[in-house]
């Protein structure tokens, strides 16, 4: 059997991507295991339920390391302790920056709830509603020092409903992050992005 592939998670709050991957990384035919878990926010439901599953989870709060280069090299020591292959970001509220993305180029993944490059950052889909938009969705990317400009591994749309407000329509595009994001691990682990300028490249399944 291949040695399956090792997902660090982090997160500032609930969790619920990261739940999404743990559960999928239980499957039979998974490619991937979720070794650990790095928050930022001492009371984020995620670091509960990383204990509850019995990973390994580590609180470092920022203003415990006066430059942010001391932050990231305490965090590429513990992604070097578990020989982390891929890290995920699920609701993580912080930027990269230049050491982890060196260190891990073209390995950093993150979730955001909105069809990319459309509507960045916070509230996406209260920017979305606002806007007027009919459709929005979910998108994962590869992560670079832009703020939700890495290139585009794959989406999936969400069409907005004239009832909508930003709670219906956030739970909508969650269900379907939680479909997305697991499959896109795995094409990782699969050896099947290629990352080509800004495009990313899904070459198709050898089996």
């Amino acid at each position: 059997m291949n040695e399956k592939g090792r997902v660090a998670v982090f997160l500032s709050g609930r969790g619920s991507n990261f739940v999404s991957l743990y559960r999928d990384s239980l499957k039979a035919d998974a490619n991937y295991r979720i070794e650990t878990v790095i928050c930022d926010r001492k009371r984020a439901l995620g670091l509960k339920k990383a204990e509850r599953f019995g990973i390994p989870a580590y609180y470092l709060p920022p203003r415990d390391f006066p430059l942010r280069a001391e932050y990231e090299k305490r965090i590429i020591e513990i992604l070097g302790e578990h020989q982390i292959d891929l890290i995920c970001l699920a609701g993580y509220m912080r930027l990269f920056g230049e050491s982890l993305l060196r260190h891990y180029p073209g390995r950093i993944m993150n979730i955001h709830p909105a069809l990319l490059p459309s509507f960045p950052g916070l509230h996406a889909q209260k920017q979305a509603l606002d806007h007027g938009a009919k459709v929005s969705g979910c998108t994962v990317h590869f992560v670079d020092a832009g703020m939700d400009t890495g290139p585009v591994i794959q989406q999936r749309p969400v069409t907005v409903r004239e009832d909508d407000v930003e709670e219906t329509l956030s739970r909508r595009i969650l269900k379907e992050e939680h479909r997305l994001y697991p499959r896109a691990v795995r094409l990782f682990f699969a050896g099947r992005l290629r990352i080509e300028g800004r495009r990313v490249r899904i070459s198709e399944d050898e089996k």
